[in-house]
C-alpha cells in the first residue's frame, strides 16, 4: 500500500454473508472457541478487565471509526490492549519488587513508572489498532504518516521508528500471539449455527442488532455487568470474594455472545426469542436462566424496555455454567 493512501470509505466494506459454510467446518469452529475461551478462562489474570474501562473502549471505537476499520478490528484493538497492558505493568511492577532497595525507593521507583505508563498510554492504544488492522481479513491498513497526523493532533511529538518501536514492544510482550478471537468472533459463528439450525429470524436482520448491542455493551461493560452479578447473588450488596469470583462471568466470551444475540432477538421479535435461547443453549450448554439474566442487564441499560425476566416473573438464580465442548 502506498504511504499516500487513505482509508476506504465503509460503505466498501463487505456484508456477511451466511449459510455458504459446511456444517462439519462450522462444527469444528465453535468447538475451537469454545476450548480457546475455556483455556482463557482457566489461565485468566486477576486484572482482567482492568484496560476495558468506557474510556479507553470509546477511543478505540471511535479512532477505529475515523480510520474506516472493518467492526472486527475494534474488538481485536481493545483486547489486543488489555492483554498487553496487563503483561506490561505486571513486568514492569515485578522490575521494581525484585530491586534490591529501600521501600520508599522502591514507591518513587513505581510511581515513575507509573507516569511513564501513562504517558505512552495513546501510543500503545494507536499501536494496538495499527495492529489490528493488520489482522482484520476485510481492512485498511493503517500507514504511519496517517497515524503520526492523528497523534500531531493531539500534540504528540512521536517520530516514525517510536511508532514501530510502540508495535515491537506490543508484539515481543504478548509473544506475537496477537490473532485471538474476540466476541465478535463469537456472535458471527453462533448467529451460522443458529441459520443452519432453522432459526426463525432473518440472521442478517440479527445481525445487525447484534452489532449495535456487541458496542453498546462493550461501551456499558461495567453498569451491565454490575446488574448481572446483583441479579445472579440476588443481593445489591457483593461482597469483595463475590466479586472476585465474578470475574470470569465477566470475561466469558461465549456467555457474551449468547447474551448479546438473545437480547437482539428478543428486540427484533420477542415472540422468536424462546426459540433462539432454546437453540443458544443447545449449542453452548449455557443455560436459559442465564441467557435470559444477561438479556435482562443489557435491555435494561440500552434499550430500556421491559424484558423475558418481568414478564415471566422469574427469579435469578446465578446459575452460569461454561460453553459446551
Amino acid at each position: 500500500m502506498s504511504s499516500q493512501a487513505q482509508p476506504v470509505s465503509r460503505l466498501h466494506t463487505p456484508e456477511p454473508v451466511f449459510g455458504v459454510v459446511a456444517p462439519e467446518i462450522i462444527e469444528d469452529a465453535l468447538i475451537y472457541l469454545a476450548t480457546e475461551n475455556e483455556q482463557y478462562l482457566n489461565e485468566l489474570s486477576d486484572q482482567a478487565g482492568c484496560f476495558k474501562e468506557p474510556r479507553i473502549v470509546e477511543f478505540v471505537f471511535l479512532l477505529c471509526e475515523k480510520w474506516c476499520l472493518d467492526q472486527s478490528a475494534r474488538y481485536q484493538a481493545v483486547e489486543i490492549f488489555e492483554r498487553f497492558m496487563i503483561k506490561h505493568v505486571e513486568a514492569l511492577y515485578s522490575t521494581t519488587r525484585e530491586s534490591k532497595t529501600s521501600n520508599e525507593q522502591e514507591d518513587n521507583s513505581w510511581a515513575t513508572l507509573k507516569a511513564q505508563i501513562c504517558d505512552a498510554l495513546v501510543l500503545r492504544l494507536v499501536s494496538c489498532i495499527q495492529l489490528a488492522s493488520k489482522l482484520s481479513f476485510h481492512y485498511t491498513l493503517i500507514n504511519n504518516n496517517t497515524v503520526l497526523k492523528f497523534l500531531q493532533s493531539l500534540e504528540y511529538s512521536y517520530t516514525k521508528q517510536e511508532l514501530v518501536e510502540s508495535e515491537l514492544v506490543i508484539l515481543k510482550a504478548l509473544r506475537f500471539q496477537i490473532n485471538v478471537s474476540t466476541p465478535f468472533a463469537y456472535v458471527e459463528l453462533l448467529l451460522e449455527v443458529l441459520g443452519h439450525n432453522g432459526c426463525l429470524l432473518p440472521i442478517k436482520q440479527l445481525h445487525k442488532m447484534c452489532m449495535h448491542l456487541l458496542d453498546l455493551t462493550y461501551l456499558m461493560r461495567n453498569i451491565i455487568y454490575d446488574t448481572l452479578l446483583k441479579i445472579s447473588i440476588e443481593n445489591s450488596i457483593p461482597s469483595e470474594l463475590q466479586i472476585a469470583k465474578f470475574l470470569s462471568v465477566k470475561e466469558d466470551f461465549m456467555l457474551l455472545a449468547v447474551g448479546v444475540i438473545g437480547t437482539s432477538a428478543f428486540v427484533l421479535n420477542p415472540e422468536y426469542w424462546n426459540q433462539v435461547v432454546q437453540h443458544l443453549n443447545c449449542i453452548t450448554g449455557i443455560t436459559t436462566q442465564s441467557i435470559l439474566e444477561f438479556s435482562y442487564a443489557i435491555l435494561k441499560h440500552t434499550v430500556g424496555t421491559t424484558t423475558p425476566v418481568k414478564n415471566k416473573g422469574t427469579r435469578a438464580s446465578g446459575n452460569f455454567v461454561s460453553p459446551a465442548k
